[in-house]
């Protein structure tokens, strides 16, 4: 569980206020995707525990090799198609018949406007952090607007030479943190903290890893409606925090909705640190 754990822990706060466990929970999470733990062979791992006589560490010995502690690199590879979330971005875009341009326009409309919001300060709950001999990081520095003929000039990233998935039309991986304070609007009342948002209900879906990996937000949306006895009328903005231009088009054209293609906002421009990725800010 990576992307989805941040929503985990904020749900899972909310239930324990409901059930009356806890008054006052912070759901929070870092993710540090330049520094993440090396680790090394499973396999050579998984083969040593299962040694238990002498005979079976000799055999086991006699088997090594010095690449056996070659370290391995983090993998982001859905572990059971073993399809990285780009390959099946890629697939997805190809079957809504999403084009290379319209991820590129997207790509460029999300940063354009992360960028107008950041400079006219709508982004002001990001909190400076201090690196120790380096600048203050004072703002997300992943909202790079481009030309549309600059972003064309990339390569496909994942299914290469036709694929349309490119880094100019994705997010990043990224170094991130977020916490949320969460309790009953009636305790924060009483504490004397003005509510930011409310979470009135929530829903988690799941599909066939292989061809629907990515069409979670189709899938999730409606029955999310449902339940708060709403429909998609009734919602000014539609927050969705997804990872690639194609993939959140496809989802788009799923919801078979021209309103709602039309009413959305995204995260893309943002970067996606895995562990913190879905706090709302």
């Amino acid at each position: 569980m990576a992307c989805i754990s941040s929503n985990q822990a904020m749900t899972t706060d909310v239930v324990l206020i409901a059930s009356g466990q806890c008054d006052v929970v912070i759901a929070g999470g870092v993710e540090l995707m330049s520094d993440v733990p090396i680790r090394h062979s499973r396999k050579m791992m998984l083969d040593l525990n299962k040694a238990k006589t002498l005979g079976q560490r000799l055999s086991l010995l006699s088997k090594f090799r010095l690449n056996f502690l070659s370290p391995e690199l983090p993998a982001v590879a859905e572990f059971s198609t073993s399809e990285t979330m780009g390959h099946s971005a890629d697939r997805l875009a190809a079957t809504f018949a999403i084009s290379r341009l319209e991820q590129d326009g997207y790509a460029l409309r999300s940063h354009s406007l992360a960028k107008k919001a950041q400079d006219e300060g709508f982004l002001s709950d990001v909190l400076p952090f201090n690196f120790p001999g380096k600048d203050t990081v004072t703002k997300d520095n992943g909202i790079r607007p481009s030309l549309l003929e600059q972003k064309a000039k990339l390569k496909p990233a994942f299914l290469k030479p036709y694929g349309t998935v490119t880094a100019a039309n994705s997010s990043f991986l990224t170094d991130g943190a977020s916490a949320m304070l969460i309790m009953a609007e009636e305790k924060a009342l009483a504490m004397g903290y003005k509510p930011k948002a409310y979470l009135r209900d929530f829903v988690y879906v799941s599909q066939d890893p292989k061809d629907q990996l990515l069409l979670g937000p189709t899938y999730g949306t409606p029955k999310v409606l449902e339940k708060a006895g709403l429909t998609m009328n009734d919602i000014d903005v539609f927050e969705f925090h997804e990872a690639f231009s194609g993939q959140i088009l496809a989802n788009f054209k799923a919801t078979d909705s021209d309103w709602f293609a039309q009413n959305y906002m995204n995260r893309k421009t943002k970067g996606h640190a895995m562990i913190v990725e879905t706090y709302p800010k």
